[in-house]
């Protein structure tokens, strides 16, 4: 059933601080924005706060055009930075702030930044030395600010701002892949993109100023941009966290009444871990409506365990960097679709499934192509454009996926994470969904490695349960129990504490791929 939205603006067409305007005209005095360590900031007030922040800018000569890279956490800070940058009409490169110097010297380097807007200390790295150095090994100028954490303010009555254009469609937004490759790739947004994806969570999530949802992940995420157009949008209330602690933050995400509790499986699964060690009765975050998110598989049977233990539902979805957004599950979708699929493809857009250059019907797995108005404009690097769209336009995704009779998708893995194993290709998302449901195991990655004899080998890299193990034989017998064939049963099991993940949850095989490629 539709949820009655009042206060919720019509987007389309307008940019971000054309949303902002209209935002803090309409309910000024509505609750923005909310801290771990008490602040709050209503509407009005951040928009004065991003006029104030866009005058101290332009005083340092921060203006309309140059590349601005900043790499900030998720605070009031950020959220205005980006308000103010967009009120001047830059190119903003938000980069994540997990990055170092060869992969901040690479993107500074390739975006020929003129600016570049970092912390002090964070999280026990300290970024003005980083910054400094790496700007050394420009070829050009770069201005380093230090927001520690305020940011440069001025008068704007004293030092008036320059007329606003707005350029729906003009370049705004450089994001930058988060590193499973080995180089990071720039796609190049606009508001007119960045709006699209926000149409496509709004139209799954029905967000309404009643909402309050947990901005959990980096802000320089590109999600994190998706949910301030639909904070100026819906009204609703952003729970601001900067570093996700597994034990305090669920239980400040609760007594904030967060209805919203993304940010994907591997948040998904901390909650609920952290409800089932409570006492009987006792509920985490009783205010929850949806547990939203995407950016890395589910297990199968994760909704009956979340519903069991909130009565709120996965609202998972599907997209990347270059394309955020192609599918999500309805909040009004049946339960079996939210638990086994990513979704539909949101309004606008289209979904081709590829194999071997023929298209697939229903059913066949392929290559997920796409095409719709959230998808970027290209890379920052026109040589990867070849390779990333094809003759038709398509974007080609990567991700390896099957589009059901009713339209519904489901991501079976990615096209590089086939494992070819004495010539017959091998699923790792088909062992890992096997591997999430034993008892024992609380996390599973599935990846190949280079074997003299078979060309590759099977290897399962698993977390186990608290009190609980798993050998090599116990997995063998259990997935031979569950009839998987048994070429594909893994030759090589490892146990870790976690997985190395990026910052939107998505495993990094390529680290696990790298440490244990030599093992046996």
């Amino acid at each position: 059933m539709t949820r009655q939205l009042d206060g919720v603006l019509d987007a389309e067409g307008k940019t971000l601080w054309q949303l902002v305007v209209e935002r803090a005209s309409l309910t000024p005095q509505k609750q923005m924005a909310r801290d771990e360590q008490g602040r709050t900031l209503t509407f009005g007030e951040y928009k004065e706060w991003c006029e104030r922040v866009a005058a101290g800018l332009m005083r340092l000569g921060i203006g309309e055009g140059p590349n601005v890279s900043w790499i900030l956490p998720s605070r009031f800070e950020s959220l205005v930075l980006t308000g103010a940058l967009s009120r001047l009409g830059a190119v903003q490169n938000p980069i994540l702030p997990i990055y170092r110097h060869r992969e901040v010297g690479f993107i500074t380097r390739q975006s020929d930044c003129r600016v570049i807007i970092v912390p002090g200390t964070f999280r026990g790295f300290d970024y003005p030395p980083m910054a400094r150095d790496v700007v050394s090994a420009l070829d050009h100028d770069v201005q380093v600010i230090v927001a520690d954490p305020h940011l440069p303010e001025a008068d704007p009555a004293a030092h008036p701002l320059p007329p606003y254009r707005a350029e729906l469609h003009g370049l705004r937004w450089l994001f930058y892949s988060s590193g499973t490759t080995a180089d990071p790739k720039g796609a190049k947004h606009s508001d007119f993109s960045m709006s699209a994806a926000n149409d496509g969570m709004q139209w799954s999530m029905e967000v309404g100023p009643d909402d309050r949802a947990a901005v959990v992940f980096p802000i320089t995420h590109v999600g994190g941009l998706v949910w301030l157009f639909n904070a100026m949008q819906t009204g609703v209330e952003l729970l601001m966290v900067e570093t996700f602690d597994p034990a305090r933050t669920p239980e400040w995400l609760g007594a904030n009444g967060c209805t919203c509790a993304g940010a994907g499986t591997v948040f998904w699964l901390t909650y609920l871990n952290a409800q089932r060690q409570l006492p009987a009765g006792r509920r985490l975050l009783p205010d929850v409506r949806i547990f939203n998110g995407g950016g890395a598989p589910k297990p199968k049977t994760l909704h009956a365990e979340m519903m069991e233990a909130f009565g709120a539902p996965l609202i998972g979805g599907w997209g990347l960097t270059e394309a955020p957004i192609n599918t999500m599950v309805h909040v009004d979708d049946p339960d079996d679709k939210k638990a086994t699929t990513d979704g539909r493809p949101c309004p606008g857009v289209t979904i081709r499934v590829v194999m071997d250059e023929r298209i697939c019907g229903p059913g066949e797995e392929g290559e997920l192509r796409v095409k719709g108005r959230q998808v970027c404009q290209g890379y920052l690097d026109p040589s990867l454009d070849r390779e990333a769209f094809d003759d038709e336009g398509w974007f080609r995704t990567g991700d390896l996926g099957v589009v059901d009779a009713e339209g519904f998708v489901s991501i079976t893995g990615r096209l590089k994470d086939i494992i070819i194993r004495k010539g017959e290709n091998i699923s790792a998302k088909e062992i890992e969904d096997l591997l999430f449901a034993h008892p024992a195991i609380a996390d599973a990655a599935v990846v190949g490695l280079p074997d003299a004899k078979s060309g590759e080998r099977a290897c399962a890299v698993v977390v186990c349960k608290p009190d609980r193990s798993i050998s090599f034989d116990d997995m063998v017998s259990y997935l031979r129990d569950a009839r998987l064939s048994a070429h594909k049963i893994p030759e090589q099991l490892e146990i870790v504490d976690a997985l190395p993940r990026n910052p939107s949850g998505k495993v990094l095989k390529k680290d696990l791929r790298a440490q244990y490629g030599g093992a046996s």
